[in-house]
Order: structure tokens, then C-alpha cells, then sequence
């Protein structure tokens, strides 16, 4: 597979993957160790890599189609299955799962282990044309927590490059273990496809990730996992951070999660948010799922009519804002938090663009526009959208107060079916146009990718 006998998986990570004419095939993002059977009393045997190809996509490429890893790159024969990877009882990912493992490593022949953490793992390749796992590159100490008692720090102590046979709880899948490593490997996936990488997790290895996340990017995630996911992650955290992942995520997503869980508990977790946080959710939970009080966000973009159209700019460029929700700029009457005051009319983002700067949103208002109320069906508000093309509806009540708005992606969670998250991790799925599908064929001894095909 290589010239060089001896292969970091830290230095394999991010490689590209070409097939033999020199085209890209993808990016390897993990290497997958068979820790069923050992060969002659040595390490595990890798048996694979885990290649992500467009379209975020991650597959299974065994060794055996695996001909040279050299130069910065790797080259295949040619032949990739395009079935997403999903792990098998008997096999461990390194990256996902090794990586900042706690371990006891013996250091220079000594008689008594010591405590340290995984940075890296050598595979080596024998005669055979196997590869095998041989060393292991630690960092001596145990490994410190953060203030919160939720993420591991890396020891500060020296690190040491040790016989895998020197090496006690390598493979054990109770060791205590961090996530640092995992999350730098995923740092550049947007989060829809960072949900995907944790949705393959195992429960345990789920729960350990999600810990050694920041409030915002767990929130993100959550926004993005299956129902069972986000409702296992949510569960499993402390009640106070829990409130805190929810102040950050969107009220109507915030909602739909906690739609999910027993109402006893949806009132500890809103009694520990900040009130200001908790009200719009506590408002949204009054109305059925599937009407627009129960789809909308209460916080769109709302200024006054004397705001200047460079102020609403400024305010639809924040990063934090969704393209549908940045689309339109509400004009209300004060106060201007939902329930505002009178809702006078909408400015639609192309209308700021082609008006000075210095004019008030007042003078540009579009007035023609249809709302609804809070107890709209999801059929109304779809139909409303599709006549008008607009991305956007805004929900008020009776006396013409802004409630919220609903966005075209609430609808779409509406009407996709309930599972379409689910749906995203099918292995039967196979687009085409990436590599040549290998027939299916038993497993052997020798590849063990050519049962996945």
C-alpha cells in the first residue's frame, strides 16, 4: 500500500484519494481497525479507510483497493463503493474512537504502567501486504478537566512513542476518553454534516463529543440530529448546561426539542433559562405543531419605521441570522419584540439593496402582503408562499401585532416525512458519479471491505 513501512494516522487524515487517471476521489477522514483477531500476537489489523467524497458523503475504502500512500496522497485501484460507511460490531475507527483515549503505557521496559493519552496510533505493513497497528504516540499524564467537570484537557506531559503491546485499555471501549482530536478532524464540516458524523457514533463516544463541544456548536448540531439524537444528547447532559445549549439554539427549534420530552422536565429546563430566553419558547409550546404559531420564529428582523435602510443592513448581514430569516426586515410600531405593535408593512433585502443608504424603512415599505394567524394550517401557510414566492409570512395576532414569522425552512421540516433526518444515513443510498460500484460479494479473511459492498 506504501513505500514508506510505517504510516501515521494522524499524517493520513485529510489526505486526497485518487484513482488511477489522477481524478480526486475524495478525502480520507478516519481508518477503521479490525479488533476482533489479532495477527501472531500483534496489534489490530487495519482493514480500511474512511474516504469522504462530494457531497459530504463517507465511505468505506477496504486496504485491499488501496495500491500506494506517498507524497501527501493516496491512489486507489479504481474501484470505490459509494455506500455510505456505517461501523461493524469487531471494528474500531481510530480517529473517532482512539484518539485521546486514557491508556497505561509501559515506558523502556518498565515493570509498572502509567497513565497517559493517545495522540496517535503507526500502522505498519508486513510481508503479508497487512497492516497492522504497532505503536502508539502518547503524552504521558492524566488528563485534566475543564471548570465545568464536561471536557478533558490534554495532560502536559512528555509524550513517548511505545510498543502497542506496551500498551493496557488500547481497545477497551469503557476507557474514559476526550474527544479533542475528533472534533479538529471535523472543525471544517458545516453542521449538518457534522450531525451526520455524530449520528454514526455510538451512544457512548455520541455522549463524550457532544460534552467537549462549546454551547454554540452543540446547539447547531442538535438542530440537525434525528429526534432520538438530540433527545439522547439533550437527556444525557446536566440540567444547567442543558438550559444553557437550549438558550442558545433557536426558540422554534429549541421548541420542537422540547416538544419531545415530558412536560416535567420541560419545565425544570425552561425554570433554569433565563426568563427572557424561556418566554418565547413557553409561548410557542401554547400553540398546536402544525400551525404557524407552532412553525414561526419570534425572532425575525424588526426595526421601527424611522430606522435607516443602512441600520437594517447592518442588521441582516449578522452571521447568526439564516438567509430566510435575513430576507425580510418587519416594520413595526413599538415596542419591537414580539408581540410588537402594529405591524405597518415588510422591506424585502433587493429593495434595501437599490434604495441611499440614509432613507427610513418607512418610505420604501411594501404593504401588499398577506399575514397570518397563529392558528394557520401548515396547508395555508404553504399555499400563501407559493403564490406570493416569497421565502417568508409573517404570523400576527387579531389586533395586527407582530407574533413572529414563518420561514420557508419550517416549512420544509413540516413537510418533509417525519424520519427525513434518518434518511440521510441510509447505507442503501448510492449517487452516481464517484468511482465505480463494486458488486457484492462474501466476506473473507483477506477483505474484509468486500462484504460492505
Amino acid at each position: 500500500m506504501s513505500s514508506n513501512p510505517r504510516v501515521f494516522v494522524a499524517r493520513l487524515v485529510g489526505l486526497s484519494v485518487f484513482d488511477p487517471l489522477g481524478d480526486e476521489v475524495g478525502r480520507v477522514r478516519d481508518v477503521v481497525l479490525a479488533t476482533t483477531t489479532r495477527t501472531r500476537g500483534r496489534g489490530p489489523r487495519a482493514i480500511g479507510l474512511v474516504v469522504e467524497v462530494p457531497g459530504r458523503r463517507r465511505v468505506f475504502l477496504p486496504t485491499t483497493r488501496v495500491t500506494t500512500i506517498d507524497s501527501g496522497q493516496v491512489i486507489t485501484t479504481g474501484l470505490v463503493n459509494m455506500r455510505r460507511f456505517e461501523q461493524r460490531p469487531g471494528e474500531t475507527s481510530v480517529v473517532a474512537e482512539l484518539f485521546d483515549r486514557q491508556v497505561r503505557i509501559r515506558v523502556d521496559g518498565g515493570s509498572e504502567p502509567e497513565p497517559a493519552v493517545v495522540e496517535d496510533i503507526a500502522l505498519e505493513r508486513l510481508p503479508s501486504r497487512d497492516w497492522l497497528v504497532t505503536k502508539v504516540f502518547a503524552r504521558r499524564g492524566v488528563p485534566r478537566r475543564s471548570r465545568s467537570g464536561l471536557q478533558l484537557r490534554r495532560p502536559k506531559g512528555e509524550t513517548v512513542l511505545v510498543p502497542v503491546e506496551d500498551v493496557e485499555g488500547l481497545l477497551v471501549s469503557a476507557a474514559e476518553q476526550g474527544a479533542h482530536a475528533l472534533l479538529d478532524s471535523l472543525e471544517d464540516l458545516k453542521p449538518a454534516d457534522l450531525a451526520d458524523a455524530i449520528h454514526d457514533l455510538t451512544p457512548k463516544r455520541r455522549a463524550e463529543v457532544t460534552s467537549a463541544m462549546n454551547d454554540e456548536l452543540l446547539a447547531d448540531v442538535l438542530e440537525e440530529l434525528p429526534d432520538d439524537d438530540r433527545v439522547e444528547i439533550l437527556t444525557s447532559l446536566p440540567t444547567e448546561r442543558a438550559a444553557d445549549v437550549l438558550e442558545v439554539m433557536e426558540p422554534d427549534d429549541a421548541t420542537d426539542l422540547l416538544s419531545e420530552l415530558p412536560s416535567d422536565t420541560v419545565e425544570e429546563l425552561l425554570e433554569m433559562m433565563e426568563p427572557d430566553e424561556a418566554a418565547p419558547i413557553r409561548r410557542l409550546l401554547t400553540y398546536d405543531e402544525d400551525t404557524a404559531g407552532g412553525m414561526m420564529t419570534p425572532e425575525p428582523v424588526i426595526l421601527g419605521p424611522e430606522a435607516s435602510i443602512a441600520e437594517a443592513l447592518a442588521t441582516v448581514r449578522k452571521e447568526e441570522l439564516s438567509p430566510a430569516v435575513a430576507s425580510l426586515v418587519y416594520v413595526c410600531r413599538p415596542p419591537l419584540e414580539t408581540p410588537t405593535g402594529r405591524l405597518i408593512g415588510i422591506v424585502h433585502i433587493q429593495r434595501l439593496l437599490r434604495e441611499p443608504p440614509h432613507q427610513a424603512l418607512g418610505s420604501v415599505l411594501d404593504r401588499d402582503f398577506e399575514p397570518v394567524p397563529a392558528t394557520a394550517s401548515l396547508e395555508t401557510v404553504t399555499r400563501l408562499m407559493a403564490n406570493y414566492n416569497t421565502v417568508a409570512v409573517p404570523v400576527t395576532d387579531d389586533e395586527g401585532r407582530l407574533l413572529g414569522a414563518v420561514t420557508v425552512d419550517d416549512v420544509l421540516d413540516h413537510i418533509l416525512p417525519e424520519d427525513w433526518r434518518e434518511e440521510r444515513h441510509d447505507p442503501e443510498e448510492s449517487p452516481e458519479g464517484i468511482g465505480v460500484t463494486v458488486p457484492g460479494s462474501s466476506g473473507g479473511a483477506t477483505d474484509e471491505g468486500a462484504a460492505r459492498v
